[in-house]
Parts: C-alpha cells; structure tokens; sequence
C-alpha cells in the first residue's frame, strides 16, 4: 500500500496500465511489467483472468479467453509473481473478479498478494458493505489498498462513503459502458469529471475505461490524478507482443 500512497504524492498526472496475465502468452506477465516500468509507467494493473468478466468490453474479455486457455491460474500467476519485487519497484495491483479468490481462499490469496508485493486490490464485483463487513481486517491484515468503483450514476452520498472507506485512490469509471477504447470524451463526460473534482475527496482519482491516446489521457488528467489504460494496451499485446512497450507510451505521454 505505501508504493501506492507515495507514488500519489508525486508531482505528476499517473499512467497506469491494465493488462491480462497470462497474455498473449502464458509466460508474459513478468516481461511486461519489467518493460513497462522501464517505459515511466507509474502503476501496473494486473488482470487475474476469469470466465465471465461483466464490466469488461470485448477486447479485454477476449485476452481473459485467451489467456485461461493458455492455462493461467491464480496459482500460475502467484508463481510468476514470486521474484518480481528483485527487478520492479512500481505499485503493482491485481484486478479481477471476487469468484476466482474465492476459490483460491480469500485469507491465502490476501497472504500470497503481500508475499508477491502486490500493494492494492481492485475487485469490481466486492461491495463496499460487504469489504467493511467481512474483510476489511484482511486487507489491513496483509497491507494491501483495496480500490473502490465509482461511476457517472454514484450518488455523491455513495462517493463519499466509498471515499472514506479508502487509503489510495478511487477508480473513476469515465462512463456506463464497459471498457474500450475511444479517440475523446464528450462534454457530459468532461463535466462529470470536473463535478468529482469539485467535492475535494480526500483520495485522488484515477479515472479508467477509454483512455486510448494523448488527447483521452490529456482530457482525463485535466482534473483527476492519473489514467488507466487497458483495451489499447492489450490491443498493442496481441498486434506486437510483450517487449514493445516503449512504443505504446510514448504515443500517450
């Protein structure tokens, strides 16, 4: 959690980057993060894969296909984990669904996290009740930033709960729809993200879904702290491979 927090109180808008482990091929997850970091990414999203991905668009639900296929596990991607603090020093974070660390076993999989230096975990499908409720201690347990959604129809009573329930960062959903690309956001979207920055939360926001070039990344940083990219990255994963990612940053920042 303290990469996270300190990475925050940089001097600078964020890139983050979201990819699939276990893409484009099975033994790439620890080659693209090394690259990325080398590339002046801030923070790295991991991708635990899973069948029936919700909030995901179609790019991003193809690579999780693709990547069981390949045969990622969650015990898979814990074993590739296992030296990656010796080369990498960024946050690094797991985003997957609530099912697959479930079965793994909810204390083990936290265990495992802080074993591996994963620092924050973002699980879409978690209701806050129910973190507050039933696992919050286990975050605290094992050190790790649990990492709340919030979207254009979140009541602000909602926000602020969620914003107190926090330690990072909030992932700011730029839209309703699933993630994707696009080339700009429209003017409903950019007042969205101005009316969010006007209620002084206390943790910043990294706004995610939509992030495809310097003009979205530009747009998205104009108010909030960072961006996430994810569908265009793992576009340019499966187009290029896992060691050009020097190339895809540099057409966004």
């Amino acid at each position: 959690m303290k990469r996270i927090q300190d990475q925050l109180r940089e001097d600078k808008k964020l890139v983050s980057i979201y990819f699939t482990a276990g893409f484009p091929n099975l033994d790439d997850t620890k080659v693209i993060i090394e690259n990325l970091e080398k590339s002046g990414v801030d923070m790295i999203e991991i991708g635990l894969p899973f069948s029936d991905p919700l909030a995901d668009g179609p790019t991003i639900q193809a690579s999780s296909t693709k990547a069981l296929k390949n045969g990622m596990t969650t015990q898979l991607l814990f074993e590739q984990l296992q030296n990656i603090r010796q080369t990498v020093n960024i946050p690094l974070l797991i985003m997957g669904y609530f099912n697959p660390i479930l079965q793994f076993g909810v204390e083990n999989f936290y265990k495992k996290c802080q074993e591996t230096g994963i620092d924050g975990l973002i699980i879409p499908d978690l209701p806050l009740e129910v973190y507050l409720s039933d696992y919050k201690s286990i975050f605290e347990k094992y050190h790790l930033a649990p990492i709340f959604l919030i979207t254009p129809q979140t009541s602000e009573d909602r926000i602020r709960q969620i914003d107190e329930a926090s330690d990072a960062f909030i992932y700011m959903v730029s839209s309703s729809s699933v993630t994707g690309s696009r080339t700009a956001f429209d003017e409903k979207q950019l007042a969205y993200f101005e009316k969010i920055a006007s209620l002084k939360l206390k943790n910043p926001q990294i706004i995610g879904f939509g992030i495809s070039n310097s003009t979205t990344f530009k747009q998205a940083t104009q108010f909030q702290k960072g961006a996430i990219l994810g569908s265009h990255f793992v576009n340019h994963l499966e187009k290029y491979g896992s060691h050009d990612a020097e190339t895809f940053i540099s057409t966004i920042i």
